[in-house]
């Protein structure tokens, strides 16, 4: 498997409903903001904690946690968060070759602030990530890939279109199956009509409700479910608490979440969902089996802050009958 999207480090901090609203931000959303935004919000935070994050490379980590061989594409600055994002990588076995760039702007990071809801709103400020260029994307490890896994924050910007038509120009070449994901609402509001073009071109799709109903104009998640598929071969749409729908072949099927005794967190949710559909799917288990792998994986990531496991999701699959 091969992942690519931006490098992200994560700072999260608990915070009242209060401070989003007077910080002027959409609740749930995440929102691109630049490096004197970034500083104002990140001193209104208070105590934070500070993780290696960002969507695609969170994805790879919840693969290989599965046992799945996983690389990630995205680029850091040979700064200290970057030196820690590479690290974070490599410590969870995690492929990672892209040199650190020794220019321009500084390590991305995302603002992750979490209500008691355990909701999250997130700022976003990509730093050297939306560079990540044509040429980090190893040729012959996506071409040779099972499955390459595309981030759609990458969608819409200058300098990763490049990016992710090098991707898909090496996966038609391997006959690598294309995964998408959708990413966030406030992302397929502003960059719609670019992730409906590139959905018509990849083979799997990833989406919460609202993302897939923002893309469709759908009115409800069934009817986006069905529309979504008429576009690619495979859609899984999560559905929260309420689980996720699946569509395949002309089939659709409903896959229960998995419950959490104490919900802390839902900050890579859809991420390890990610995750456990895809190593279901890497090693021939089926769709509504891949799903349950997807529900459990995001069941561990949401029970503690960060977007990262910290159990072994192949020992938790093993464990439920799942490996």
């Amino acid at each position: 498997m091969v992942t690519v999207g931006h490098a992200i480090v994560d700072v999260l901090a608990p915070v009242a409903d209060e401070l989003v609203a007077r910080l002027g931000l959409e609740k749930g959303t995440m929102t691109l903001v630049d490096h004197d935004r970034s500083e104002v919000i990140h001193a209104a935070l208070g105590a934070t904690t500070v993780v290696a994050g960002g969507s695609a490379a969170n994805t790879a980590v919840g693969l290989a946690s599965f046992g799945v061989s996983a690389s990630f594409v995205g680029k850091v600055r040979d700064d200290e968060l970057g030196r820690g994002f590479a690290g974070g990588l490599t410590d969870a076995g995690v492929g990672y070759g892209v040199a650190p760039a020794d220019w321009g702007p500084g390590t991305g990071r995302c603002l992750i602030m979490v209500t008691p809801d355990a909701e999250r709103t997130m700022c976003t400020s990509l730093g050297i990530g939306d560079y990540v260029g044509p040429a980090d994307v190893d040729v012959a490890a996506v071409a040779g890939a099972d499955v390459v896994y595309l981030e759609g924050y990458l969608c819409g910007l200058e300098h990763t279109t490049p990016t992710i038509e090098a991707t898909l120009a090496a996966a038609r070449q391997g006959g690598t199956t294309v995964a998408l994901s959708l990413s966030d609402p406030f992302w397929a509001e502003l960059h719609g009509a670019e992730l409906q073009a590139l959905i018509e071109r990849v083979d799997l799709v990833f989406g919460n409700a609202q993302e897939a109903m923002i893309i469709t104009g759908a009115a409800d998640v069934r009817s986006a479910t069905t529309e979504l598929a008429r576009r690619c071969a495979a859609v899984v749409v999560t559905r929260g608490s309420e689980g996720a729908t699946v569509a395949w072949e002309g089939r659709t099927v409903d896959v229960a979440a998995r419950a959490v005794e104490t919900l802390v967190d839902t900050t890579g949710a859809g991420d390890l969902f990610a995750a456990g559909f895809l190593a279901g799917w890497v090693q021939g288990q089926g769709p509504e089996r891949s799903a349950a792998l997807g529900a459990l994986a995001a069941a561990e990531v949401i029970s503690h802050f960060g977007a990262r496991p910290e159990a072994s999701l192949a020992a938790l699959a093993a464990e439920h009958g799942l490996r």
